[in-house]
């Protein structure tokens, strides 16, 4: 199945791109080349690196070709937006410029066809994981940043590498739930935002759920080398309607 010839936007995040998943990595590829491409604007909300550690990284060859091609999309006429996810919250305007992408702060709020949409990465709302809570806000200040970014490239990464190693280990003693975001915090962004609509990923739990009015779009993450493969993207005809796609393209609901 193809998408609609007049697409207004397309909605993708935690694809975890890495070298040691090139599937994953040929399948964005073909993402951009057959789907952005046909679309008006492209939203990346976050994760779509499994790390990045500055955009002094950016000369790895798989960061470079990346970069390229997205920028591919932005040389078509398509505008590409970014929102920080977890995982690469480093991304900076060195990588943006490469890429061609905007980069946006959360929540951001966008007119697309005719609806404001609140946008977010996700983990901001997981306000039950306290400990991760205390750990985002800390990476998020600007001074710890600056002086990370100061470290030399390879103790950054070595870094990063215990860090993740130490996250593995702190969700295997965490329920779903809590690793989930709370209801609280979706009521009280709806709530600040004005809007109705909202889309993030984050969870790795793809969903529409709807409630009071609202309805909150959750994109999946990406894994074609997985059982059953995952993967998949929102879009946004010129319609107006939502809908929710697997990485064939096919319509879920």
């Amino acid at each position: 199945m193809t998408l609609p010839a007049r697409t207004l936007a397309l909605f993708i995040s935690d694809l975890h791109l890495q070298a040691a998943h090139p599937r994953t990595v040929e399948a964005f590829f073909a993402f951009l080349e057959e789907r952005a491409m046909a679309a008006r604007a492209l939203y990346i909300l976050g994760d779509l690196f499994e790390y990045w550690a500055g955009d002094d990284d950016l000369g790895a060859p798989l960061h470079r070709q990346i970069a390229t091609a997205i920028r591919a999309v932005r040389d078509a006429g398509i505008p590409v937006y970014w929102i920080a996810g977890n995982r690469d919250f480093l991304v900076g305007q060195a990588f943006a410029d490469a890429a061609g992408m905007a980069l946006l702060a959360e929540p951001h709020i966008a007119d697309i066809g005719g609806q404001n949409i609140t946008l977010v990465h996700g983990d901001a709302e997981c306000t039950d994981d306290i400990n991760y809570m205390e750990f985002r806000k800390q990476v998020r200040q600007p001074a710890w940043q600056a002086q990370f970014l100061a470290m030399p490239l390879a103790q950054r990464k070595a870094i990063i590498a215990n860090l993740r190693e130490g996250s593995k280990e702190a969700h295997s003693t965490k329920t779903m739930d809590i690793m989930d975001v709370t209801p609280q915090a979706i009521d009280a962004l709806f709530a600040a935002t004005g809007t109705k609509v909202m889309i993030h990923g984050h969870t790795h739990r793809p969903a529409l759920h709807e409630k009071d009015g609202t309805r909150r779009y959750v994109l999946p993450d990406w894994e074609p080398d997985g059982e059953p493969p995952r993967g998949g993207w929102i879009a946004i005809g010129d319609d107006g309607a939502i809908t929710r796609h697997d990485l064939d393209g096919k319509v879920i609901g």
